[in-house]
């Protein structure tokens, strides 16, 4: 069977995120990126393709460019899908236009650099016929979907009570921040968007609570704030959450925790059991009980669910982290292009990536959590799209 071939747009040089989407899209033989254009700056882009040993007439000047010349190569050497790794304010113009192209887009979060332009890629996304996946990586991990399986089954009752947590420390300071090309985009409203923290690391906070419980997120209360003086963006947040069943929740986001690394972590709990796993101890998931001891659950081992077992690739005992969780999310859509192509429904794994329908709901809640903080009312519903 062939490789399902991919373009990337942005991820060039010096970029940290793109070199993390390629390893990702690789790992399992599935992918083959054939094509390119890796930045604004042409001669960046040319310099960026031939270090990834891409032939010079397949890395592009523009992802307009690219899009036209992709289309005029015959079926079975263009590419398939468009993997967009740009700044934020990049997505929604580069996802249209692969999909007016006719090419399936799987994109960074968030989608978009607003609610609205979320809207209308859905629409465009259904006008098209096209599929659309999003990177809310967390939800690749294989204690993740255990987890949510574990909620799913019943096992810890009705939920009632949700705390996730996602406490980093490396904008603490403004030292340096204008030169480094990560901090410089996101603290940038013009590429960033409403929102730093909530738009960089809330919404992947927020997709994780909904993801595990099963639950929609009903209701918001947030304040919002840049500790470091003159952001115009946030970059700590706390937001207390009412989800769908009644359940209440609490959502702490923060760039500027000292010390912290990248220490995601989600705790659950129904009024039977409840739940705690953290990204940085991704293989162990804990469950909790009121009447018998704490049990841990740990990736790779024999009880774990379908879906679990369906992402995990080394035997238990040896970690599987961050790029395994991301390529997880790549084989699942590869997975879903080839049960298009083949007319079939796509299995369990295949269909288990986030999508459009998670791309609206991340913007809806970075707008809603911006809106919230700077108004004096207390709640405000989640919108209805």
């Amino acid at each position: 069977m062939a490789k399902i071939r991919m373009g990337m747009v942005g991820g060039g040089e010096g970029a940290f995120i793109g070199q993390v989407h390629r390893y990702a899209a690789a790992l399992d033989s599935e992918i083959e990126l054939v094509c390119g254009a890796f930045s604004s700056n042409p001669e960046k882009s040319q310099r960026s393709g031939k270090a990834l040993h891409l032939p010079a007439d397949r890395v592009y000047s523009s992802y307009q460019e690219m899009m036209t010349k992709e289309l005029e190569l015959p079926a079975d050497q263009r590419m398939q899908f468009v993997s967009i790794v740009t700044p934020n304010h990049m997505h929604f113009p580069v996802a249209k236009a692969a999909l007016e192209a006719g090419f399936h887009v799987f994109s960074d979060k968030p989608a978009t650099f607003d609610l609205k332009e979320a809207l209308e890629l859905r629409e465009l996304v259904k006008k098209h016929d096209k599929l659309f996946g999003l990177t809310h990586t967390y939800s690749g991990y294989p204690m993740v979907k255990e987890a949510r399986h574990q909620v799913a089954t019943g096992e810890l009752g009705k939920i009632t009570k949700v705390v996730v947590e996602y406490p980093q420390g490396w904008l603490a300071s403004p030292e340096g921040e204008e030169e480094n090309k990560q901090a410089a985009w996101r603290l940038n409203p013009e590429q960033a968007g409403i929102s730093c923290c909530m738009g960089d690391i809330g919404v992947h906070a927020a997709h994780l609570a909904e993801y595990i419980t099963g639950l929609k997120i009903s209701e918001v209360c947030s304040d919002l704030g840049s500790v470091v003086d003159g952001r115009v963006l946030d970059d700590d947040g706390t937001v207390l959450l009412r989800f769908e069943n009644g359940a209440r929740g609490v959502l702490m986001a923060s760039q500027v925790s000292v010390g912290e690394e990248n220490a995601l972590k989600i705790r659950a709990y129904g009024d039977q059991g409840g739940l705690e796993w953290s990204q940085q101890e991704p293989n162990t998931l804990w469950l909790k009980w009121s009447d018998r001891p704490t049990q841990m659950y740990r990736t790779g081992l024999p009880y774990v669910c379908e879906l679990a077992a369906a992402n995990t690739r080394t035997p238990n005992g040896h970690p599987e982290g961050y790029l395994e969780a991301f390529a997880n999310l790549y084989m699942a859509f590869a997975g879903q292009i080839r049960a298009l192509e083949n007319g079939v429904e796509p299995d369990a794994r295949s269909a288990d990536c986030p999508g459009i329908e998670e791309a609206v709901r991340g913007m809806a809640f970075i707008e809603l959590t911006v809106h919230a903080s700077n108004s004096e009312q207390k709640w405000h519903k989640f919108p209805n799209h």
